[in-house]
C-alpha cells in the first residue's frame, strides 16, 4: 500500500503543478489584453516619429464628447491646436476638433490630406476623403447627430472650412 500511496500522491502533485502552469500562462495571456495598453507604450521620440511620418496611424476611438439629445443636422468643425513636427516634404500641419471626433491634416505640393483622424466616442467614421486635394473632409456620425469636417489650404496653412 505504500507504494500505491506514493504513486497517487506523485500523480496528484504532477497535474495539480501542469494545472497552475496552464491557469497562469492564460491569466497572462487574457490578463496583458484586458489591461495592458494595446501597442505598449511609447516613448516621446517613438511619437515624434510616428507624427512625422506621411502615412496616417492606425485609428482608434479617442474622446469623450457626444452630442446631446434629439439633435439632428451636420455642424462644421473649429480648428485645434497646430502641430509642431511636420515631415520634411510636407507643409504645416494641424489637428482639428469636434465633437464627433478629431483630424490632423497637413497642406502639401499636392494639395491639402488627412495624415490622421479618429472619431469620438459614441462615433464611427461615416465617410472620408483623405486627399491630397484642393479640400479633404472626414464625416463623424453618431445616433443622433452628424459632424462633418472639411480642411482646405488657405496659403500654406490647412483650415477648418464650411460645407458647401
Amino acid at each position: 500500500m505504500g507504494r500505491r500511496s506514493i504513486l497517487i500522491a506523485t500523480g496528484w502533485v504532477a497535474t495539480a503543478a501542469v494545472a497552475t502552469v496552464i491557469g497562469l500562462g492564460a491569466i497572462r495571456l487574457v490578463g496583458e489584453s484586458l489591461t495592458g495598453t494595446p501597442g505598449g507604450v511609447r516613448s516621446a521620440a517613438e511619437i515624434e516619429r510616428a507624427l512625422a511620418s506621411p502615412e496616417p496611424a492606425p485609428t482608434g476611438a479617442t474622446g469623450s464628447a457626444s452630442a446631446p439629445p434629439g439633435t439632428t443636422g451636420t455642424a462644421s468643425a473649429a480648428p485645434g491646436t497646430t502641430g509642431p513636427a511636420p515631415s520634411a516634404s510636407s507643409g504645416a500641419r494641424r489637428g482639428f476638433a469636434t465633437d464627433g471626433g478629431t483630424a490632423v491634416a497637413e497642406c502639401g505640393p499636392g494639395g491639402v490630406r488627412l495624415v490622421s483622424w479618429a472619431p469620438a466616442q459614441g462615433y464611427r467614421v461615416r465617410d472620408v476623403d483623405r486627399g491630397p486635394d484642393d479640400d479633404v473632409e472626414v464625416t463623424f456620425q453618431g445616433a443622433t447627430r452628424e459632424y462633418e469636417l472639411k480642411v482646405r489650404c488657405i496659403g500654406s496653412e490647412p483650415v477648418a472650412v464650411a460645407d458647401d
